[in-house]
């Protein structure tokens, strides 16, 4: 290729997952889907641990900002894929697609330290649970979670700068539906080796560094673990992790994956269809496993959505769902029926000594009296 035509491109073509029209319409409802359940899961997991102060401590802090970190990296990327499928326009501009890779970086290495942090969490609570209030401090909590964004902040911009020394060519197509580092790359006509090992070793540090930490404390989980004399205290420790075990699972898991099958298959096709796995998959599925795994986080997203629930109109779901209406609208009405007499009752409780002691009434004509005026 003539070196004369080296330049900064103006715009880059990203082909997506594929280039079957009725195919591409198919999966723009598939990542919609999943974007959609990947947002509202991650809210309602902030709003349960922000409503409920049982909920505000290091561990619950940390899995706030897990949450965050994970709506904040699949809307990076799956919104711009979702425009380009309704618009048939594959354009990015370069600026544009530098801007993605940095946030990719950056939230991708923030969400390894915050696992590792976690897991330094948990090691703490249970080897030295009379000294966790001292030493997981909240300033020491805020503490770690900025020096792990500054460091993915730094990290993201090495990368970036080390990008903006590359020459390009014509034809910049990448044949995934986001800008990622290393396939920004591969369009390059000057020489990568710097950046490709620039890559490699950041990716064994910020990576590396995190998971031998989070393999450090579930050693000293594990061994702490089985001296325990009691058999609940076992299952509740051992129950406390998975959730968190669960995760570091899925994102290392599926990172590794993508990794391994980059090297053994040529395709860059398939090459972006397995990296939706590390990329997407893990955000949509954390708030599950934290809901189903955690029995604090399951009660207060049941405190959350029914609050949401009694104060929803229910018309607003009869417009929302037009061909389900009926029976939307019963549930909701059946549902927040439930909801308030639990708050009347609970609230004719409240009052009952204070009115059987001024006017000696009973328990009983107190409620029917207040359920009566509500």
């Amino acid at each position: 290729m003539d070196i004369g035509n080296k330049s900064v491109p103006s715009e880059i073509f990203l082909r997506g997952l594929t280039d079957d029209k009725e195919l591409e319409f198919i999966i723009f409802d598939f990542f919609l889907g999943m974007y959609l359940i990947t947002v509202f899961g991650n809210i309602l997991i902030i709003l349960a641990i922000y409503c409920d102060s049982h909920l505000h401590t290091p561990m619950y802090l940390f899995l706030c900002h897990l949450s965050v970190n994970d709506m904040y990296l699949v809307s990076i990327t799956v919104p711009k894929m979702l425009v380009n499928i309704q618009t048939q326009d594959q354009r990015i501009t370069y600026a544009g697609c530098l801007s993605q890779s940095f946030f990719v970086a950056v939230r991708t290495v923030f969400e390894c330290f915050l696992l590792g942090v976690m897991a330094y969490d948990r090691y703490v609570a249970i080897c030295y649970p009379l000294r966790y209030t001292v030493l997981m401090n909240p300033c020491f909590c805020i503490i770690l979670v900025l020096t792990s964004l500054f460091i993915s902040i730094v990290n993201g911009l090495l990368h970036s700068l080390m990008m903006l020394h590359l020459s390009f060519c014509s034809d910049l197509e990448i044949f995934h539906f986001f800008c990622e580092i290393a396939q920004v790359i591969k369009l390059a006509c000057s020489g990568s080796l710097i950046n490709n090992i620039l890559i490699f070793v950041t990716a064994s540090i910020f990576a590396g560094i995190p998971l031998l930490g989070i393999i450090f404390s579930y050693i000293h989980i594990v061994s702490t673990v089985l001296n325990m004399p009691s058999s609940e205290g076992k299952y509740k420790a051992f129950f406390t992790c998975g959730s968190h075990l669960s995760v570091v699972c899925l994102f290392y898991g599926t990172g590794f994956g993508v990794y391994i099958t980059s090297e053994v298959i040529d395709s860059p096709r398939e090459t972006a269809v397995a990296s939706v796995m590390y990329s997407i998959v893990p955000p949509m599925m954390n708030p599950f496993i934290y809901s189903l795994r955690n029995r604090d986080m399951k009660e207060a997203l049941k405190k959350i959505v029914g609050r949401i629930l009694a104060l929803v109109p229910v018309h607003l779901f009869s417009l929302m769902f037009p061909y389900g209406s009926s029976f939307i609208g019963w549930s909701l009405l059946a549902c927040q029926g439930a909801l308030k007499q639990k708050a009347y009752l609970a609230e004719g409780r409240l009052l009952k000594h204070w009115y059987s002691r001024q006017r000696g009434w009973t328990h009983d004509s107190v409620l029917s009296w207040w359920m009566v005026c509500s």
